[in-house]
């Protein structure tokens, strides 16, 4: 699927390492699945945007991935947490808020919080 594309590759990392479905990450990184689709085919080249947005998902299913498999990994991003005031981390990447998410990722990390 990837064919070389270096923006396919980091698409197929996410659902690889994290498990998060095609249409998800769309709606993760603020586009359509069509738009994906497009980026993977080089047809069109995604905005800085959503292009940080993309290499920002791909860091925290590569930090996920060394504690979760993908399948935890997907619930832990969809779950509510306390320490995120009962919010959702897949919400908090969605609304930009990305460094409140791996902040949350360093503290499983170094066992501060399961």
């Amino acid at each position: 699927m990837s064919e070389g594309n270096p923006l396919s590759k980091r698409l197929d990392a996410i659902a690889t390492k994290a498990g998060v479905r095609e249409k998800e990450v769309a709606v993760l990184v603020g586009t359509t699945p069509q738009t994906l689709h497009r980026w993977r085919s080089s047809s069109v080249a995604p905005q800085s945007a959503h292009l940080q947005r993309v290499l920002d998902l791909v860091y925290i299913a590569t930090e996920l991935g060394e504690i979760y498999t993908p399948e935890e990994a997907r619930i832990w991003l969809y779950e509510r947490h306390r320490l995120l005031s009962g919010r959702r981390p897949s919400d908090l990447i969605s609304n930009g808020e990305i460094d409140r998410v791996l902040d949350l990722i360093a503290q499983l990390k170094d066992g501060a919080y399961v």
